[in-house]
């Protein structure tokens, strides 16, 4: 039994002793990973615990109800009085000018809120691109590993033409070296990536929250046609991006801080009523009485020695950092599209190239494995046919996985849907 037949019986025994394994494309894929993500769950968390202090920041539109109370009993007993006392009073109060410091909390707290959910949407595009680069991975390390059993069985297809002539007398014993070294070369590259296929499946499962040995059918391959997407300008771009969108939210949060600070030096003025149920004073019977009343408070700074000029114009100064930090963003997001785009275009020119490479190369082994048979070529010229076979199939695959990567790239750049 030859040593191909024996793999080839071992594989196939092995593949149905395996469990059945599940077929999952990129798009299922991503929300797996979404599904499972930390970095989402954690965003997601944040953005309740915004929501939660914009809700409370609202109550600051509502009437706050308070009770004060307080017990008291003295050492020494004076005649004809008790050595107690006691009071509480519950008071309701309504703020009905604070200089618009309430409005301005709300507000800041509305916008960190939005912030919030932009940073959760900025972090499900790079979850997603992740996802996207750990599948296109995953499916690089599979084609790669079948283009090296391929290119063993080649060099097993040679070896054993090479022996069988040596057999005969036909060739020397160092082209039996030559193939021999080279199929020892071969097995090499082929546990090279069979690990490096575990690696990516590692990584694959591990990013869905499965198990890490668990085995897939991946339903589309980097071989496949990645859809080349439509550049977008730079208009576009920032209407769809979260996180530039968060950063002019930051510049109205910022100029309602502003108005936040001002109003710490304007008028205030609460109404409220008041309920008081203590003992008479002097508390001679230890009788209570109830009491109530209404009253109106007015706050008025008048001077603290231009405190509030300061305090207005630092953050007035916040504002501006925030518009520039909006405006280095842009620049950021322009340079990401530019180096984006250019990435992509690069990418699939070299894998237009390649495919026509790898024809070529094919073509040429064929011819050089025949010549041989018929004593037209050298092993030499055959071994190197394999080599260039193998080098443009392995710079083919990497092309069409680094295209792939650059379109998933594109698509969180430019935060296409």
């Amino acid at each position: 039994m030859s040593k191909r037949l024996f793999l080839s019986i071992a594989f196939i025994v092995s593949a149905a002793a395996a469990p059945l394994r599940a077929q999952i494309s990129v798009e299922e894929y991503r929300l797996a990973v979404a599904d499972y993500s930390w970095t989402l769950q954690q965003t997601r968390s944040r953005s309740e615990a915004a929501r939660e202090s914009m809700a409370r920041a609202h109550t600051g539109y509502l009437p706050s109800l308070s009770a004060t109370g307080s017990f008291t009993q003295t050492f020494r007993k004076f005649s004809g009085l008790e050595p107690w006392t006691s009071s509480l009073r519950p008071q309701i109060e309504q703020t009905v000018y604070g200089g618009g410091a309430v409005e301005a909390d709300y507000r800041q707290a509305q916008l960190a809120y939005d912030i919030a959910l932009c940073a959760e949407q900025t972090s499900w595009f790079d979850v997603r691109y992740a996802a996207d680069y750990a599948y296109w991975s995953l499916s690089r390390a599979e084609n790669y590993l079948k283009a090296i059993r391929d290119y063993v069985a080649i060099v097993a297809s040679l070896q054993q033409v090479v022996h069988r002539r040596f057999e005969e007398g036909y060739i020397a014993k160092g082209d039996v070296l030559q193939i021999d070294s080279r199929m020892s070369d071969a097995e090499y590259q082929l546990v090279a990536a069979e690990h490096a296929y575990t690696v990516a499946l590692h990584n694959f499962n591990i990013m869905c929250g499965d198990e890490v040995e668990r085995e897939v059918i991946l339903s589309q391959s980097i071989l496949d046609t990645v859809a080349r997407p439509q550049r977008m300008s730079m208009s576009e771009i920032t209407v769809r991006r979260a996180d530039f969108t968060a950063s002019r939210m930051r510049t109205d949060a910022a100029q309602w801080g502003v108005k936040r600070v001002r109003a710490d030096y304007l008028p205030k003025v609460a109404v409220g009523v008041f309920g008081a149920w203590q003992p008479y004073t002097p508390n001679s019977t230890g009788k209570t009485y109830v009491d109530g009343g209404a009253y109106l408070s007015l706050s008025v700074p008048i001077f603290h020695f231009r405190e509030r000029s300061h305090a207005v114009r630092a953050a007035e100064q916040t504002v501006r950092q925030s518009e520039l930090q909006s405006a280095e963003l842009y620049d950021a997001i322009l340079g990401e599209e530019i180096d984006g785009w250019t990435a992509l275009e690069s990418a699939r020119a070299q894998m237009l190239s390649s495919q026509q490479s790898l024809d070529l190369a094919a073509e040429n082994l064929e011819i050089s494995t025949y010549s041989y048979g018929e004593g037209l070529a050298t092993i030499l010229d055959v071994m190197q046919a394999q080599i260039s076979w193998l080098q443009i199939y392995t710079n083919a695959i990497t092309a069409q996985f680094n295209y792939a990567v650059a379109v998933a790239s594109y698509a969180r750049i430019t935060s296409m849907p």
